[in-house]
């Protein structure tokens, strides 16, 4: 069993791990999962701050952002991932995750079936009865930066004692959550940082190109991150290594046409369909997108790149913008008539055929000014269509395998 002294030292050399992890999702996920374990909780959510549009104004809701359960996992196929409502809460004291985000202190409740009746919140049993599950000792605690500004909630369930049984949580677990919240806010408030970054420049592609919105790309990458995890747990790939993938990849994903920004609002803004002419040019954002990574500083860099240049290529070779060198545009593949090569196959790295997948399932469901947004089925049966021509087969067997987690991705992320 460890000792309250080792808990605090791993938590402490936790902090190392935390911060090299670039993508405040990933982060988020992580951050749920170390929590659970320093206090050994066999479930738990993780709730963020989330500003909503309601009667003429905006008001701070908590949304669910990730759910945990090890019993519930241990029922399901190997490699398959667990499901969860997605959900808002208001930040009052109608429930216990908005209780603790309004008060700000830590709530530890021994037995969430057994609530003192004068208690300001109460417990939503519904939600048991829909997972098959009984939650019992619960601890919920705020996530605030340094200066004390809220950015979410961690709830974790059912603590574990050394048999295995359910117990309570303790003083000494409230103790360990307080050093460890204090360490992973320095790494988040990092984390919202990059973020930050990132969808400014995304925010210049969507003043450009109306279609490049932040659900949007916060989908394609959500999918693409999916996919692959999917893909890495089929092929073997170590934990270590897939965690560092799924980090570069949820960013780089996130930046697939930010090369957009370079074209003729002529033409992004169009509204309509392109002629031949003008469709040449909007092809031309692979290879400026790529352009923009020209002197990488880190393997994200590489991989944003990559995805950048070759999110349009196609399985059969008849892509776009081929082999060609993104920072001069010279080709460097041509057939006898000295036209560019397309590349095809496994010549197109992994990230970009799996963006490719996510970012046309993504466009299909999605409303255009030439198209109504397609139902899903509609956009399925598309996909399957292009199995082997434009998308890689084995990659498509995948997307279909994870379609229920494709679709909370949906749900996690609509259209404002």
């Amino acid at each position: 069993m460890l000792t309250k002294e080792t808990d605090f030292k791993s938590i402490i050399s936790l902090n190392s791990e935390l911060n090299k992890i670039q993508d405040l999702d990933l982060l988020l996920e992580r951050i749920l999962f170390e929590a659970r374990k320093a206090v050994r909780a066999d479930a738990g959510s993780i709730y963020v701050k989330r500003p909503i549009y309601d009667k003429g104004g905006y008001e701070d809701t908590l949304s669910i952002k990730y759910a945990q359960n090890d019993t519930i996992e241990r029922t399901l196929p190997p490699g398959q991932k667990m499901l969860y409502s997605v959900y808002t809460i208001p930040i009052d004291e109608t429930s216990i995750a908005g209780y603790c985000a309004l008060s700000n202190k830590i709530i530890n409740i021994p037995d969430m079936y057994d609530i003192a009746p004068n208690a300001p919140y109460s417990f939503n049993s519904d939600i048991d009865k829909a997972a098959g599950y009984k939650t019992i000792s619960a601890l919920t605690f705020p996530l605030n930066t340094a200066d004390g500004r809220l950015l979410g909630v961690i709830q974790v369930i059912n603590g574990r004692d050394d048999r295995g049984d359910i117990v309570p949580f303790t003083k000494d677990d409230e103790f360990l959550v307080t050093h460890f919240v204090t360490h992973a806010t320095v790494a988040l408030q990092r984390a919202y940082v990059n973020r930050a970054m990132v969808l400014r420049m995304i925010k210049m592609s969507e003043l450009r190109d109306p279609k490049e919105t932040g659900a949007h790309v916060n989908r394609v990458a959500s999918y693409s991150v999916e996919i692959y995890d999917r893909w890495a747990y089929n092929h073997n790939v170590p934990n270590h290594e897939r965690e560092r993938f799924r980090d570069w990849l949820k960013i780089g994903s996130m930046l697939h046409d930010v090369g957009k920004v370079a074209i003729s609002d002529t033409i992004l803004k169009k509204p309509g369909r392109f002629t031949s002419e003008e469709f040449a040019v909007m092809q031309q954002h692979s290879q400026l997108g790529a352009a923009l990574f020209s002197d990488p500083q880190s393997p994200f860099d590489i991989m944003a790149k990559e995805v950048a240049l070759t999110h349009h290529e196609n399985w059969d070779g008849t892509g776009y913008p081929g082999w060609i060198d993104p920072e001069s545009g010279t080709p460097i593949r041509t057939d006898e008539n000295s036209k560019v090569l397309g590349r095809k196959g496994v010549e197109i790295p992994l990230t970009g055929r799996i963006v490719a997948i996510a970012d046309v399932f993504d466009a299909l469901c999605s409303k255009r000014v030439y198209k109504e947004a397609w139902d899903i089925e509609k956009a399925l049966a598309e996909m399957r269509k292009m199995t082997g021509t434009k998308f890689d087969p084995e990659l498509m067997d995948i997307f279909f395998e994870i379609l229920p987690v494709i679709k909370q991705i949906q749900e996690l992320y609509p259209e404002q």
